[in-house]
């Protein structure tokens, strides 16, 4: 593993070089960050404190909620938005690219396990409690963090072997992978197409298991009342919108060839920001049982306060 290189520091462009461009960026992307952050709180704290919320689809989003509040690509670029030299050292680009991949992998996960569980929901009701029981939710997530883990820790790995040149200007916002690439100046060859081979794989295997899941559902429904099918279609409908979104940028990005393209930033906003404001809309503000918890949480609260 290589341990010298002779770019000691790497600086982004970020999304726009207008200074008007990136101070309605910020001031955007601050609110959509705040959203997502107190709304993730706020879910988490329901599931928590709800005891008619204590089932293994609530517990797997809370964990997912937590996750995506984790990430580091958004406070990143909020604050380099308003900065006027957006420079980041190797090592802080190499952690920074780690935890990108880490919490990422694992939303991917995260994701395909919900859609298992919801699969065992409604084709296999009778036994859902003894297959989702807490052992069998605890290790699932378990297993969604380390592959998150071993899926970053190959790409970073990868990302070693690599020596970098001047000149250091990265045309993006955070540190990726293909924009590392095009600033090698060893071979990026047999690299490329591992880390391809890795992120890409990951991204297609999982959108296909995803969407066969919630056909395999609305399959498994056709026969039931048009008022159940239609409450049914609407919520996969939507889950399926977002996963689109998600694995579909994802897969725009790591599944080709290690070149940049000029919409690439762009892409990349989806997985990092429309996405996570979105999640919590889809899987659990529109819920009913998460409304109804949530009001019981505000009228515990009120009434705190009064005494």
């Amino acid at each position: 593993m290589a341990d010298t290189h002779n770019v000691t520091e790497f600086i982004f462009l970020g999304l726009s070089p207008n200074l008007e461009v990136q101070r309605v960026c910020f001031v955007v992307f601050l609110l959509l960050y705040t959203a997502i952050v107190l709304r993730n709180f706020l879910i988490v704290l329901t599931v928590m404190t709800s005891r008619s919320l204590a089932s293994p689809m609530y517990f797997f989003l809370s964990c997912l909620f937590v996750e995506i509040c984790s990430s580091t690509t958004a406070p990143k670029l909020i604050s380099d938005l308003l900065a006027e030299r957006k420079a980041i050292s190797l090592w802080g680009c190499m952690t920074h690219l780690f935890f990108i991949h880490f919490f990422g992998g694992t939303e991917i996960f995260l994701l395909t396990v919900m859609a298992y569980d919801r699969y065992v929901a409604i084709c296999k009701p009778l036994n859902y409690t003894t297959i989702m029981n807490q052992q069998v939710c605890a290790v699932l997530v378990g297993i969604a963090w380390l592959g998150g883990f071993v899926h970053s820790f190959a790409q970073i790995f990868l990302i070693f072997h690599l020596h970098f040149c001047d000149p250091n200007v990265i045309n993006h916002y955070f540190c990726d992978l293909l924009p590392l690439l095009k600033l090698a100046c060893s071979d990026i060859f047999l690299i490329g197409l591992l880390m391809v081979a890795n992120g890409g794989t990951l991204s297609v295997i999982s959108f296909v298991v995803l969407l066969a899941s919630y056909v395999v559902i609305l399959l498994h429904l056709r026969t039931r009342s048009s008022e159940e099918w239609r409450k049914v279609l609407s919520t996969c409908g939507s889950r399926i919108t977002v996963v689109i979104l998600f694995f579909g940028s994802c897969i725009f990005i790591y599944v080709r060839p290690s070149t940049t393209l000029s919409v690439d930033k762009m892409v990349a906003v989806f997985y990092t920001v429309i996405t996570p404001l979105l999640n919590p809309i889809i899987y659990s503000l529109r819920n009913a049982e998460v409304k109804k918890a949530m009001k019981k949480l505000w009228i515990r609260t009120m009434k705190l306060d009064e005494k």
